[in-house]
């Protein structure tokens, strides 16, 4: 483009030429050069003059080509700062960009905690202002929440790293534990939380990441060929602006003046979970009321690391041992996939068996359920997970199998980026990426 808004006020010269080229060519085969000499000398002056206007033209575009001294940070370029696993899915799903900053919609986060692959797409959506207006008009008030929110508003939404890292935790966390994580926003202790409260850790986490950022690229920069200062960008996953998110919007509302309360948060919470739940279980439902025993298992062992061999065998397994099963409910999907966020009370819980090698049998276990979540879990359900993890059909449960896998299941393949899990996983990345800073 440069080259081009020089050549264009030459193209009259670059003419002139070409009309002498011809003129000479002529009277060279007439043999009237020698008795013309003043167009010979006009040639070579015009010649002379279009090489080293050419040679002006390519020296003044490479130095406009490098006057933004600013390295943009793209996917490739972000590989310096080693990215975890978090990272990495937050880039592969995110769909929207602005102002240089990725986003997710509330479909991208739902797809990247259900599917392996983000669904196709040409390219990222850059969105504009018109297009923030517009999501603020259609985020819902925290009034009208709902287990299907997330679907309703699908791609009208935004959501940052920060918050994909928070929704994530959410997922993970015992109904128990759901006043630890409002206390973790509410810093003055006043049973609120506000804008500024919630965008505490927002702020500690950008500045954290873009100092790791400009660190991880220094040498890139330094050892540029182009003898230019060159400015880091911003990290594409945490800006220095502040975008009213879905989230900020439906929490504090438009003008970002409301308070959020314990409750509020809470049905917030629970509603995320449900529906996180409700497209799995629809997944395999179709639209009928209950799942068969085999697609219970193939849900639980979705997210494992198991080789295809081992997998096979869980679910021959099963179906020897329930050839005609009566089906599972989502209610008793829901109830045993909320047991499985308090799965670290539980471990410690049959620790006691397994240290005194006491076999666990299915009372032991429904009485342990109860104890570390206060429900109870159906029969059924319970004797399908002794189904597939009872090696040898002896009515006793595999408990470090079990529980291994259970892991893979509750942290969806995240497990293994980070020693830590669920809340406290959400706690220590802040902590690390703090650290990075000294």
């Amino acid at each position: 483009a440069a080259i081009a808004r020089r050549i264009v006020p030459n193209v009259h010269l670059v003419n002139r030429f070409a009309q002498c080229s011809r003129t000479f060519r002529t009277n060279l085969s007439n043999g009237s050069i020698s008795s013309n000499p003043g167009i010979y000398m006009y040639c070579t002056a015009v010649a002379t003059s279009v090489y080293f206007g050419w040679k002006w033209i390519r020296k003044n575009a490479v130095v406009e080509a490098a006057k933004p001294t600013r390295r943009m940070t793209d996917e490739p370029s972000l590989r310096g700062l080693k990215l975890n696993h978090r990272e990495r899915r937050f880039i592969k799903f995110a769909s929207a960009e602005y102002q240089g900053q990725l986003y997710m919609t509330p479909q991208d986060f739902i797809e990247s905690v259900t599917d392996s692959e983000p669904r196709p797409r040409m390219k990222r959506r850059i969105l504009h202002e018109r297009d923030l207006d517009q999501f603020a008009q259609e985020t819902p008030v925290l009034s009208k929440g709902s287990p299907d929110m997330f679907r309703n508003i699908f791609d009208r939404g935004t959501i940052s790293y920060t918050e994909y890292l928070f929704l994530l935790s959410i997922l993970t966390k015992p109904q128990t534990g759901f006043r630890i994580a409002f206390n973790m926003f509410d810093t003055d202790g006043n049973e609120r939380v506000d804008k500024e409260e919630f965008l505490v850790l927002e702020k500690i986490f950008s500045t954290a990441r873009r100092d790791r950022l400009n660190r991880a690229l220094e040498g890139a920069v330094k050892s540029s060929t182009t003898g230019e200062d060159v400015e880091v960008l911003e990290d594409e996953l945490q800006k220095s602006h502040v975008v009213d998110t879905t989230l900020l919007l439906h929490f504090f509302g438009r003008k970002g003046k409301q308070d959020l309360k314990f409750e509020e948060f809470k049905m917030f919470m629970e509603n995320l979970q449900t529906e996180v739940l409700e497209i799995e279980f629809n997944e395999f439902s179709k639209g009928l009321p209950a799942i068969t025993e085999l697609d219970f298992a193939k849900i639980l062992l979705r997210y494992t690391y198991l080789q295809s061999d081992q997998y096979e065998m869980y679910l021959e397994r099963l179906l020897d041992r329930i050839p005609e099963g009566k089906g599972i409910t989502f209610n008793e999907f829901k109830s045993f996939c909320q047991f499985l966020n308090t799965l670290d009370d539980f471990a410690i819980a049959m620790r006691m068996y397994t240290l005194a090698d006491q076999p666990i049998s299915q009372e032991e276990f429904h009485r342990a359920v109860k104890i570390c979540t206060g429900a109870e879990l159906s029969p059924h359900i319970v004797d399908t997970v002794f189904k597939i993890f009872d090696d040898d059909g002896d009515g006793q449960l595999s408990y470090k199998e079990f529980i291994a896998i259970m892991r893979d299941r509750l942290h969806r393949g995240f497990k293994h980026t980070s020693r830590s899990e669920g809340w406290d996983a959400f706690k220590q990345c802040v902590k690390s990426e703090m650290k990075a800073v000294v």
